[in-house]
């Protein structure tokens, strides 16, 4: 690989000169700088993104981490978040955590080590040490989705317990009464702030005792809904309708209704979260709970720049709300008994 010593070399000119034609940082004379330029495009040379970034002690570049890459939602904020770092004249370095507290650490001190501006997290939903780990980094971060015992970050999320809430009272304004819940992970905030919000809908019709019997959990995963809708269905009594805490978990009940025979939505109506690009192609299309993704992901940004610009010292947090994307995955219970 060339270097800016081959660069001089070429062009006959001192090392300085190469370095003020690239930074910009005084007046080279028109030839010498043609110079410098014919020589970097023949020897192909790069200029060290490291070297550049110790004198101006900015990269232009940001982090990010994500809990799952293989679930839609996460890859469309991705895709959003870096469409608007790639307009600001930034690059972002992504990381997949895998939900997993020791790979997460470990992403962060590379990303520090790699002298990012500024780092966008959807963290993990069991880590004690990310508080302590995220201070002691000391970069402008922003928090999308999940929420951490930080003040000092910034916070971007959708209300998650109004989506529960909106999810529910769709089903009861449907008629139906017994409504089982197909829950994420254990101790991951948006999941169990949607279960809060389910609860809340059923305390609301009278629906509520005997909740508890009707909470499954599915791991934000289509196997883990798949699974769960297939245990839900070989209770003595099956519920009306389900609400699934996110739309991959939606999608394997779907599945799973339909291995058994259950006809959605004629025997059972179902609602997912999120609002994924797919959750209109299922068969039936989902009704869902959307998420504000578009604006998370610009406001994530967003805010992130105004950060490391030092436009703004104060932490923020803003809190999104959902809305009901109503298909055919949903409709009004047949009279009979539940």
């Amino acid at each position: 690989m060339a270097t800016i010593r081959d660069v001089a070399l070429h062009a006959g000119v001192s090392i300085t000169t190469v370095s003020h034609v690239l930074n910009d940082t005084r007046h080279v004379s028109e030839q010498g700088r043609e110079r410098v330029q014919a020589a970097i495009r023949a020897l192909g040379y790069v200029p060290s993104a490291v070297a550049r970034s110790l004198k101006s002690n900015t990269t232009s570049t940001l982090g990010m981490l994500i809990p799952n890459s293989s679930n839609p939602y996460f890859a469309e904020i991705v895709r959003i978040v870096e469409d608007r770092c790639f307009a600001a004249g930034y690059t972002l370095i992504l990381c997949n955590t895998d939900d997993e507290p020791h790979r997460q650490s470990v992403y962060i001190k590379v990303l520090a080590e790699r002298r990012i501006d500024g780092l966008i997290v959807v963290s993990t939903g069991d880590d004690d040490s990310l508080v302590t780990q995220l201070r002691g980094i000391r970069l402008p971060i922003v928090l999308v989705d999940r929420e951490i015992a930080d003040p000092t970050c910034d916070l971007v999320e959708t209300a998650h317990m109004q989506g529960g809430l909106l999810a529910v009272r769709h089903l009861l304004s449907l008629g139906h009464r017994q409504i089982a819940c197909i829950g994420g992970p254990a101790g991951v905030m948006p999941s169990e702030q949607r279960i809060e919000g389910w609860r809340m809908a059923l305390a609301e019709s009278g629906a509520a005792p005997g909740a508890t019997t009707l909470l499954w959990r599915g791991g934000f995963t289509s196997q883990g809904g798949y699974e769960a809708m297939h245990a839900i269905l070989r209770t003595d009594q099956p519920p009306s309708a389900v609400f699934a805490c996110n739309d991959l978990m939606a999608i394997g009940a779907l599945r799973a209704a339909h291995e058994t025979g259950v006809r959605v939505p004629d025997e059972l109506s179902i609602v997912g979260f999120d609002d994924i690009e797919l959750s209109g192609y299922t068969s039936p299309p989902l009704t869902t709970v959307a998420q504000p993704k578009d604006h998370i992901g610009a406001l994530a940004v967003d805010m992130l720049l105004e950060r490391v610009s030092q436009r703004r010292q104060e932490p923020r947090k803003v809190v999104l709300q959902p809305e009901l994307r109503v298909r055919a995955s949903t409709a009004r219970m047949l009279a009979g008994p539940q």
